[in-house]
């Protein structure tokens, strides 16, 4: 009877995500950061006077853009395939 050595080999730990992955992840956080902070605001502090800087431009079309335009980024970057070859 021969002794055989068994070296046991454990799989190699990776990360489901690569470094281009959470790229695109921090930019889409920021693009939702941003959208949340341009849409903060324009409230009053009397609650008997009525502040209308609450409909302007920027708090009902351009912050919920930005919010889904980083929504989006971010199912990019969940998709992304950082090892697809061309």
């Amino acid at each position: 009877m021969s002794k055989k050595t068994k070296v046991e080999q454990s799989p190699k730990q990776e990360f489901i995500f690569q470094k281009k992955n959470y790229l695109f992840m921090f930019i889409g956080l920021a693009f939702i950061a941003l959208g949340f902070i341009l849409m903060s605001g324009g409230g009053s502090d009397d609650p008997n006077v009525f502040n209308p800087e609450i409909y302007n431009f920027r708090r009902i079309r351009l912050a919920p853009t930005l919010v889904l335009i980083g929504l989006g980024i971010e199912v990019y970057a969940i998709l992304l395939n950082p090892h697809k070859k061309k």
